[in-house]
């Protein structure tokens, strides 16, 4: 019977976590659609590594892996502390219905579109928005800053952004480690005359440090995805050499151009990435702290 209850679970990931994966072929082909898909699929020229060195020599190489890189990287510098900060924030506050409150409030952007969160992000950052606003008051600046003209904010607006939406829904991960801490070892601690910071310090973060590295792994394997619904909403011609990352550029080659071989390989490069990353950190996490994820 529990053969036959992981049976649908097993079908779905053959079809279409396995099943796709013969597309791969595509990066290394001269794809031309026309005609039934898979004969013009299996009867394009083979072309090797053809894509993957137009990609490593053209000039976006260098402006497309600078800005994912950055992007991610900024995000990652603010958005995997973030929660960890905001849970034990949230552990510490002893009212349950504010904690509630709170919590639930820290989570909502996580559901919001990116399209709703991107007018918003753009109306709080236009000239006459809240934050220019609020800059001007304080005599911060003397004329309103054009955020979305200027391309050296992108990376600083997105890594914040990123920040934002998802902190909250991030941080529900460590309370829940929070919450499987054994409630005697603080109360040994107050015996021992530990403060609340004390208390945070050498029983609250000890206890999250196998969750932590475990996604801390994971943030590091997905560094080159930077996103695309946040860029693609958010850039514009003024701030493209800045905001193009590899998703938004496969998008613009593959779909918009009909490059599919060459956006196929662009993608595979970024997955091949990836993985050696999450593998590399896995096996520095094991050495270091012996914590990984397997």
């Amino acid at each position: 019977m529990l053969w036959l209850m992981i049976l649908p679970a097993f079908v779905c990931t053959l079809l279409f976590s396995y099943g796709p994966l013969f597309g791969l072929y595509m990066a290394f082909i001269n794809y031309q659609p026309g005609g039934p898909f898979l004969e013009s699929f299996f009867k394009s020229e083979f072309v090797g590594l053809q894509w993957f060195e137009y990609f490593f020599t053209n000039g976006d190489f260098w402006i497309i892996m600078r800005n994912t890189l950055a992007q991610s990287l900024l995000s990652l510098l603010f958005g995997f502390p973030a929660p960890i900060l905001l849970a034990l924030a949230i552990n510490e506050v002893k009212s349950g219905a504010f904690k509630k409150i709170f919590q639930t409030v820290s989570y909502l952007p996580h559901f919001i579109s990116w399209v709703i969160a991107a007018n918003i992000i753009i109306t709080l950052l236009s000239s006459e928005g809240l934050v220019n606003k609020v800059l001007m008051l304080l005599h911060l600046t003397d004329e309103p800053i054009a955020f979305f003209q200027n391309g050296h904010y992108f990376w600083w607006i997105i890594a914040s952004s990123n920040t934002w939406k998802d902190m909250g829904f991030n941080a529900i991960m460590y309370l829940a480690a929070i919450a499987s801490i054994n409630p005697e070892l603080y109360e040994a601690a107050k015996v021992d005359g530990a403060s609340r910071l004390r208390q945070m310090m050498h029983v609250t973060l000890p206890a999250l440090k196998p969750t932590i590295v475990i996604l801390l792994i994971l943030a590091v394997g997905g560094v080159l995805n930077a996103g695309f619904d946040q860029q693609y909403l958010l850039q514009n011609d003024l701030v493209l050499q800045y905001s193009d990352v590899i998703d938004t550029y496969t998008y613009r080659y593959g779909l918009q151009n009909g490059m599919f071989s060459y956006a196929s390989a662009v993608g595979l490069f970024k997955s091949v990435v990836a993985f050696i990353l999450v593998l590399t950190v896995n096996r520095i996490a094991k050495k270091v702290n012996d914590q990984s994820l397997f």
